[in-house]
């Protein structure tokens, strides 16, 4: 009998969160997945095909009260899209009226929270070819969040060099 373990290791960066999913003992490791913020790893001298600057392309940005997604290069009008929350799925769903664009956004923080999407929490707007669409945080993951919050602010930072007494050498 085979027992499959799963690891999350989270990097934060500038503007930035990204998580990579381990599969156990053994297996390679997987790539580093953006979940909050944008890929700025731009087509690299070895890479002969890149995607399109016109294409669509979608990213997370998180406020302090709300997860908010930003479709770059979508320029059809505002009547024209329809965004619903699918409550099988948990995921916000995006559609346009002509049928030009679909996408299922899912949301990685509700999912570990064990939480539901609901369709009360969705608003977008749209203007300059970027749609934004922006989800209420529910009140666990404010207080969730303000706890991490709370609990970095009161850990001490320190600049390199300058009073490393915790890390003596043998």
């Amino acid at each position: 009998m085979f027992t499959y373990m799963c690891v999350y290791t989270f990097r934060f960066r500038a503007h930035a969160r990204q998580l990579r999913k381990e599969n156990g003992v053994g297996s390679r490791e997987s790539k580093w997945e953006i979940e909050v913020g944008e890929d700025n790893q731009g087509a690299g001298e070895d890479e002969m095909l890149v995607a399109s600057s016109d294409q669509p392309c979608l990213f997370r940005k998180d406020t302090k009260d709300s997860f908010q997604w930003r479709v770059r290069n979508i320029e059809y009008a505002q009547e024209v899209y329809n965004i619903t929350a699918d409550l099988e799925k948990n995921e916000i769903v995006v559609r346009t009226t002509n049928k030009k664009w679909f996408k299922r956004i899912p949301i990685p923080d509700m999912d570990r929270m064990g939480l539901k999407v609901e369709q009360a929490g969705l608003k977008f707007t749209h203007a300059n070819r970027t749609l934004v669409i922006s989800y209420t945080k529910p009140g666990v993951i404010l207080e969730a969040e303000a706890k991490l919050r709370k609990e970095r602010a009161s850990m001490k930072m320190g600049q390199m060099g300058k009073d490393d007494a915790d890390c003596k050498q043998q």
